[in-house]
């Protein structure tokens, strides 16, 4: 396999470094903004997917007949949403290297899309969490003995709920991410998925009444904790201490499956930290709060994803067969 060059990590060779370090090349400079172009997680999937067409014996560069037995090889196997990610990232590998594009020929569009037809399957939703799955979960915390843990997951409950926080953006606030305001809390997200940029989105969190009000439950914890600087949902170990890191995006989904086990909840599996985003939209949807008002607070660019969530907490609410069934029940009444 050809290699693609090695680019620096942001984190290393930050842009003003590059703009004031004379003895930084203009090719160096340029791979550190090609590398900031793609996102990590994007980076890591397209990898992990050329050393899975690697594994299957494929080589790099490769030809169209290459690509299309290798689709018809793991049709089988594989979701065609991976397949589709697989081509994504052998199309970016060549582009990348300067190579033909093997995947863009007709033949391979329709070798894909017979396989969706055929193989397709629906995407597994995170469950939505309930506003009475909420109550329960909180219930349960606040009947804890007291401790900073205690404290950090109350307040990371109650942030991630109503602020439809993804799991990337909860392990990133800062201290300094938080802006204080008479009327809650707004905090500052440097950098989303709705916001590759970094242009900078804010999320804020209204005043509400204890013990439901994620802003008290927030500035409890971080002074139980003495925060001053730094991540605000950190891990806390067993002998309720506190780490100077960040808790992991993938700590999160454990954490929510740990309290929801000790819940009770039968749905425990199915639940992850996406069950916070789609359990504030489907929630809010149910309580018929407006579309632009869900839209903004968990700052959706697609209007098409907003109406999906609207749709799905108002699928019996608002169902032609309910309507159907009470004007029979009148007949019945007479």
């Amino acid at each position: 396999m050809t290699k693609i060059k090695s680019f620096p990590p942001i984190s290393q060779t930050s842009p003003s470094v590059a703009k004031n370090d004379k003895s930084l090349s203009i090719e160096h400079s340029q791979q550190y903004y090609l590398h900031a172009a793609t996102s990590d997680n994007t980076r890591k999937a397209y990898r992990s997917a050329v050393i899975q067409f690697e594994k299957w014996g494929g080589r790099l560069p490769c030809s169209e007949s290459i690509i299309i037995q290798y689709l018809i090889d793991r049709a089988v196997v594989l979701n065609p949403r991976t397949l589709d990610l697989h081509l994504s990232a052998i199309k970016q590998w060549h582009l990348a290297q300067g190579f033909h594009n093997p995947t863009q020929s007709l033949t391979v569009s329709k070798t894909i899309e017979g396989i969706r037809r055929v193989h397709g399957k629906p995407k597994k939703k995170a469950k939505a969490l309930r506003l009475e799955h909420v109550a329960t979960l909180l219930s349960f915390l606040l009947s804890k003995p007291e401790s900073k843990k205690k404290k950090r997951d109350i307040a990371l409950l109650l942030v991630a709920f109503f602020g439809a926080f993804r799991r990337s953006e909860l392990v990133a606030i800062n201290f300094e991410d938080l802006h204080w305001e008479p009327e809650g809390l707004k905090i500052l997200l440097p950098i989303s998925k709705t916001d590759q940029l970094g242009d900078g989105l804010y999320r804020a969190l209204p005043n509400g009444q204890a013990p439901i009000c994620p802003v008290m439950a927030l500035n409890e914890w971080i002074k139980s904790a003495s925060i001053t600087a730094g991540p605000i949902f950190r891990a806390v170990n067993r002998w309720d201490q506190l780490s100077d890191s960040a808790m992991t995006p993938g700590a999160i989904n454990l954490w929510l499956k740990s309290l929801a086990l000790a819940c009770g909840f039968n749905f425990t599996p199915e639940l992850s930290s996406h069950s916070f985003r789609r359990g504030l939209s489907t929630s809010a949807a149910r309580e018929k709060i407006a579309f632009e008002l869900i839209k903004k607070q968990g700052g959706w660019k697609s209007d098409a994803t907003v109406w999906e969530y609207i749709e799905e907490g108002q699928e019996f609410t608002e169902n032609a067969s309910l309507q159907l069934m009470e004007k029979i029940a009148e007949l019945f009444k007479k």
